[in-house]
């Protein structure tokens, strides 16, 4: 996974990126706006979620865009799967469905971002470099979704089990969208111990990203969804 200061300092690799969809159509315009970017380097595709297990595996992308509906094996069942093998893989969702069963379910496989088909193109480019960061890429209907949904469900266990005092505080104010560098102000810290903070945090609770470690501290009532 790449990180945001990195990423910002125009110094680091391209973002690697695996394209799963069923369409080839789709794809073939996908693969088109992303290369537009400097920054950004589709290395494969998939058109399904077996193959796109098999393209995960093979490799190594940071970031994999990935349909819901498809023969065969779906986007959550080949999400669940990616995750199992890679956790710090970034998986953002593109699609056209905006069910709840669908968003819910392909969270809790541990996407890190959920866009609609119908987002502008620069959203899905600054979605793509947010999950690559390890940072949150939610359309704004699908965030009101969740916090309505896991707010709903949460069972309070005490932190110090899982985090420290410190890393509990960078994991509030990551919950609000702040960039590691607003955190680091914020908390008057450097980026690069923002950096360490959130590797530790994710390592500590088996995640690959802060959607997953934000959607972890709001059913635990480590989070308050109000302050989100």
């Amino acid at each position: 996974m790449l990180d945001a200061d990195t990423l910002e300092s125009g110094g680091a690799r391209p973002i690697t990126l695996l394209l799963v969809d069923d369409h080839p159509v789709v794809r073939k315009g996908t693969r088109e706006l992303l290369e537009s970017g400097a920054d950004l380097r589709v290395i494969g595709e998939a058109g399904s979620g077996e193959e796109a297990i098999v393209k995960a595996r093979a490799l190594n992308p940071d970031v994999i865009l990935m349909d819901v509906s498809m023969p065969g094996m779906n986007g959550i069942d080949a999400t669940r799967a990616i995750k199992a093998e890679r956790p710090g893989v970034g998986v953002l969702v593109l699609t056209s469905y905006d069910d709840d069963a669908y968003v819910f379910a392909l969270l809790e496989a541990g996407a890190a971002g959920y866009l609609l088909k119908n987002a502008s193109e620069d959203d899905l480019l600054g979605a793509v470099r947010a999950v690559a960061a390890g940072e949150s890429a939610l359309h704004p209907s699908v965030a009101r979704k969740v916090l309505e949904r896991f707010s709903a469900h949460t069972t309070p266990t005490p932190p110090e089990d899982d985090l420290s005092p410190r890393e509990l505080e960078v994991l509030r104010v990551a919950a609000t969208g702040r960039t590691n560098k607003e955190i680091a102000r914020d908390l008057e810290i450097s980026p690069r111990t923002v950096q360490v903070h959130l590797a530790n945090i994710f390592s500590k609770l088996g995640v690959g990203s802060r959607t997953e470690a934000v959607l972890h501290g709001i059913k635990r009532g480590w989070i308050d969804p109000q302050t989100i």
